[in-house]
């Protein structure tokens, strides 16, 4: 989250049925007889940041159709009998960022400014129970010095290719198979995210087996991540990390917005790098999860366990993340209060080869918001945002974040994982503070523009390690897709 007081896609949802809802109610009651009763008119899916996860084929139904110009688009039956349908979609993104000391004026890091454009159109091929879903990506960056990184450009190559079977099983079960090429998000994106901040999402080449049995959906997947490299048709598995495991969400309640999540995720990098040094490292992570909404409250409370090896020693980690979010939807402006708080193990001793560094894994980009110098790596974390919704579409967000080493035994990170200042030379816990201001507006239901203000102030650990400047970031962003 970002602040705003509802997220984009709840918006997005919203101004789609403010505007559809007379004609949708309109026509059941046209095609119901008299003495029926109507139902309630059909909101179209929120769109996902996977896209795949969208489910349009109530639109095979002439009745659940609202006119909307993108329905042609969304689905276009391909037999008599609508078995056979085709979706399709796309987002046009340019986002400039300007930074001002960053990474607080370190010489390898000299001020920035630069713009992203991305395209990602996308077609979902159904056909019965089996899918081909295809999504190609054109991402350049104009600016960034000294030159692109893998999450600024790829040119252009597949980000998505994948194709899946839905197999009946006892009950109303399914069980999903797929394979190819895909992004993933798990959870809150804490561990295994699709990187969507940033230019170029996080790919997963591999494959997945998705149980759906009642309230329960289990994840199974064995997947190695896509490095994304500097040419076109160019990007490939990576050969030195893979990841597998298992993720089970049990839905609480008729509503469904309230569960836990518990899982197991397995990682191997042969090319492993902390603050102590280097090595082929092997992981487990444990990890359990509440969320849920009761009246203007929502929660999401996640605690994880991580052991293996690093470079032959043990490795024992955790991290433990709170979100509690207060809603106040009769009062004027409709406030957000959104409060934050997440502990991260560090390494306690560089010298002793035991690693306590927790690994992140695969988090989602932007982690700690608009302004991310600082990763999910031995820190602690304090975050209050605000967010009001100016009405029209605009929403404003407000927050304050803080930021502490949770070891003085271990440096910090980006969020990566790469180190970005050892813990050598201070025994300072305090990182600095952040403040950031964001205004979105949603023009239309596909059309999002954003701009963001930014700044971090060192504190005695930055000022300790190196250069010490405060961090200022600018973001302009505008966001079209159907």
């Amino acid at each position: 989250m970002r602040g705003a007081p509802r997220s984009v896609g709840a918006r997005r949802a919203e101004w789609v049925m403010r505007r559809i809802r007379p004609a949708a109610v309109a026509a059941m009651l046209l095609a119901a007889p008299a003495a029926a009763q109507v139902a309630e008119p059909w909101q179209p899916p929120v769109l996902t940041t996977e896209r795949y996860n969208e489910d349009w084929s109530d639109l095979a139904d002439p009745a659940r159709r609202s006119g909307r110009w993108t329905e042609r688009f969304k689905y276009m039956p391909l037999d008599d009998a609508g078995r056979s349908y085709l979706t399709t979609g796309i987002e046009v993104r340019l986002r400039n960022e300007a930074y001002r000391n960053n990474l607080w004026g370190g010489a390898d890091a000299p001020d920035d400014g630069y713009l992203w454009l991305r395209a990602m159109p996308y077609a979902d091929l159904h056909v019965g129970a089996a899918r081909i879903f295809v999504q190609p990506i054109a991402a350049y960056a104009i600016g960034v010095q000294p030159s692109p990184g893998p999450v600024d450009q790829t040119r252009v190559d597949l980000l998505q290719g994948f194709a899946d079977v839905v197999l009946p099983l006892d009950g109303e079960a399914t069980l999903r198979l797929r394979a190819g090429r895909e992004l993933i998000g798990l959870g809150t994106e804490r561990l295994v995210g699709t990187r969507y901040g940033p230019n170029v999402p996080l790919a997963f080449d591999g494959g997945r087996a998705i149980l759906h049995s009642g309230r329960a959906t289990i994840n199974l997947l064995y997947v190695l991540p896509v490095e994304a490299r500097a040419d076109s048709f160019d990007d490939r598995s990576s050969p030195t990390r893979r990841l597998w495991g298992a993720y089970v969400t049990r839905t609480l309640g008729s509503a469904g917005g309230t569960g836990i999540d518990l899982y197991y995720l397995g990682y191997r990098n042969s090319r492993a790098a902390f603050d102590q040094g280097e090595g082929r490292e092997t992981r487990h992570t444990i990890g359990l999860r509440s969320f849920g909404a009761e009246g203007n409250w929502r929660w999401n409370v996640e605690g994880v366990w991580q052991f293996g090896h690093f470079a032959g020693a043990p490795i024992r980690a955790w991290t433990l993340g709170t979100e509690l979010v207060r809603s106040f939807p009769d009062t004027p402006l409709k406030p957000q209060l959104t409060l934050r708080a997440n502990i991260v193990s560090g390494d306690h001793d560089r010298d002793d080869p035991r690693l306590q560094t927790f690994n992140a894994l695969f988090p989602k980009g932007k982690y700690f918001g608009e302004l991310s110098p600082i990763g999910p790596y031995n820190i602690v974390n304090a975050h209050l945002g605000a967010g009001i919704d100016l009405g029209h579409g605009f929403g404003l967000g407000l927050a304050g974040m803080a930021f502490w080493r949770e070891s003085t035994g271990d440096g910090i990170y980006d969020i990566p994982g790469h180190l970005i200042r050892s813990g050598e030379g201070s025994d300072a816990r305090f990182v600095g503070k952040e403040a950031e201001a964001t205004l979105s507006w949603l023009a239309t239901p596909e059309l999002e523009i954003s701009a963001s203000l930014s700044f971090f102030k060192p504190g005695a650990f930055i000022r300790d390690t190196g250069p010490a400047r405060t961090i200022r970031m600018i973001g302009l962003e505008s966001n079209f897709r159907f």
